[in-house]
């Protein structure tokens, strides 16, 4: 029997081709006569070598165990904040429907801010000039109908904040209303011939953001009843509205009648405080597993839910890291909230081209890559787009810092076409380049003829949670509007200079009364090094009791006043509120909301 080497494809090779190909592979050394030494010496390991993580050692180029674990961590952690910095939309969009559920909205359900979203609830910028509203819409039971009322303007995403379709003022109805059927993952059931603005989700829900300006700026009723009179929310019914005779005559789907609507349930919440932003620590990766878990595994990009799944976040599989791997995503956690915040307050040291012009301390990111992030928004002139050519490449770092610090994706948010959308600047450090401080005075001084059709606005945030900034004011904002607090006036030559200050700081030094609470003397001595005189006054056990202090405040609880002028206070309680009158002779005591 002559011997046989059975080689890759199953084909048999005589023995003496087998030897041959033996030699070369055991022998190489005339197959690589021509390779130079330096290019061996390239392809080679040292022994030992030296990283950002620690020393490598080999044996022959063989890892030992103990650098086989150093890299796999180093890898893990590097997966891990990829993780983070990629896909912190998808943690980001969660939270915003566990925030809604929060305050007993249930999906399909309308939350609505009738009169404005102020500094009680925790929203990425969002801002105090604009009635909201929005609904997570569930899809799982087949596509949804959207009776979109006049005068909105806003954007459907999925649940990875990909763009589903806009909707109002830069959507296909332009601001006129109409009808959108948004059809979820898996849908193969029949769609109407037209009627509809027919949109796709890769995910079972969405996040239907609205806005509606006020009109005239000065009284938000209007734009709330026009929104409760005409949006629908409610299930498609295929062969009704939209399905002619002549398709069904084709079989491919029955008739059917016109849905049952029902009335769509509004659930207010101005005033109401709720958090709809994820955590920055280990539990955000727990959170975004959430959403893994609600969405089909399809419904997102294949190569950032290989990261996902890297790190042990896999659809239908639970997460279940040890102690090591928490460790592990700890550091990851903390190393990607520095970088958000990193591309947000100091963009200029990586990405000097966000800025609005040179050297200066205005910017945003989407200049960079659109809302897509690939590719810079269109030129517009003479009523037409022009758009750049495709870069292909993905602007991972614009994408990073707008998700951290924002929410929702929409073309109409960096538009280059008047009368359309929206256009923002961001601003987070002074004319110095130094963060912006509670505790000192700035102006902003706007030019001449503000390039804005229906309003402009100049709005705080927290520097923490990156929502609106608490004062006692409620609306950390000015501009253009009547409501909700006085429109800005412009100076003779026509420009607008916008004041913010601290409340204590703007005082001249006099005594101030704190309740004791847990950190009463932190703010003590805050104040004291604004030149006041600070007393602690015995604690009172009230339930409901808010005062907004900030940006001197983070605390929870306290009653703060200054003898001869009381801060706002607010309780829900009646029998406090005649207490604190009686006892502070203040009438500046407010029910709660």
């Amino acid at each position: 029997m002559q011997p046989v080497l059975r080689a890759q494809f199953g084909k048999r090779l005589p023995a003496i081709a087998a030897g041959a190909l033996l030699s070369l592979i055991v022998n190489p050394g005339a197959a690589i006569a021509q390779v130079s030494q330096e290019t061996i010496e390239s392809l080679s390991t040292p022994d030992s070598v030296e990283t950002s993580i620690g020393t490598l050692e080999f044996k022959d180029g063989a890892p030992t165990v103990e650098s086989a674990e150093k890299v796999r961590d180093a890898l893990l952690f590097t997966r891990a904040l990829n993780v983070y910095n990629n896909s912190f939309r998808g943690a980001s969009a969660y939270a915003i429907r566990e925030g809604l559920h929060s305050i007993g909205a249930k999906d399909n359900d309308v939350v609505i801010f009738s009169k404005l979203m102020d500094s009680n609830s925790l929203f990425l910028t969002a801002n105090a000039d604009t009635v909201y509203y929005l609904s997570a819409i569930d899809l799982s039971n087949g596509p949804m109908v959207i009776e979109q009322p006049p005068r909105g303007l806003g954007t459907i995403n999925d649940m990875w904040f990909s763009w589903v379709i806009d909707a109002g003022r830069p959507g296909p109805d332009r601001g006129l209303g109409g009808k959108y059927l948004i059809v979820g993952p898996g849908y193969d059931g029949p769609l109407p011939e037209g009627g509809y603005f027919i949109a796709h989700s890769k995910t079972n829900k969405v996040l239907y953001a609205m806005r509606s300006f006020i009109e005239n700026g000065n009284d938000p009723k209007p734009a709330v009843e026009n929104i409760k009179a005409n949006l629908k929310i409610y299930p498609y019914t295929p062969g009704s509205w939209g399905t002619s005779i002549a398709e069904a005559l084709t079989g491919k789907v029955k008739l059917g009648g016109e849905p049952k609507i029902p009335a769509t349930r509004f659930i207010e919440a101005s005033g109401k405080s709720f958090n709809t932003i994820p955590p920055s620590d280990y539990t955000f990766f727990e959170m975004l597993n959430e959403n893994v878990h609600n969405e089909p595994a399809t419904s997102y990009d294949v190569e950032l839910a290989g990261q996902l799944a890297a790190i042990g976040i896999v659809h239908g599989k639970d997460f279940r890291p040890d102690a090591h791997m928490k460790k592990i995503l700890t550091d990851a956690a903390a190393v990607g909230n520095a970088n958000g915040r990193a591309l947000n307050w100091r963009f200029a040291v990586s990405h000097p081209d966000w800025a609005y012009y040179p050297d200066s301390h205005w910017g945003n990111m989407l200049f960079e890559g659109g809302a897509f992030f690939e590719t810079p928004p269109p030129a517009y002139s003479d009523g037409m787009f022009k758009p750049y050519p495709p870069t292909g490449a993905r602007t991972l770092d614009s994408r990073t810092s707008f998700y951290y610090a924002y929410t929702l994706d929409s073309p109409g948010m960096i538009m280059r076409i008047p009368g359309v959308g929206s256009q923002y600047l961001f601003g987070f450090l002074d004319a110095d380049g130094d963060p912006f401080d509670g505790a000192k005075t700035y102006k902003v001084t706007l030019p001449k003829d503000i390039p804005a059709a229906a309003l402009w606005s100049l709005t705080l945030y927290d520097n923490q949670t990156r929502s609106m900034l608490q004062t006692p004011q409620k609306y950390p904002r000015a501009g253009s509007q009547s409501y909700p607090s006085p429109a800005a006036e412009a100076a003779e030559d026509g420009s607008t200079t916008v004041y913010f200050a601290p409340y204590f700081a703007a005082l001249p030094p006099c005594l101030v009364g704190i309740e004791a609470c847990p950190s009463a003397h932190h703010w003590g001595r805050k104040l004291q090094a604004l030149g006041h005189t600070v007393r602690l006054m015995p604690p009172r056990s009230y339930q409901w009791l808010l005062l907004s202090a900030r940006p001197l405040s983070g605390w929870h609880g306290c009653i703060w006043y200054r003898w001869g002028h009381t801060l706002p206070i607010v309780t829900r309680s009646p029998h406090l509120r005649q207490y604190l009158a009686s006892r502070l002779g203040s009438s500046d005591i407010h029910s709660g909301p």
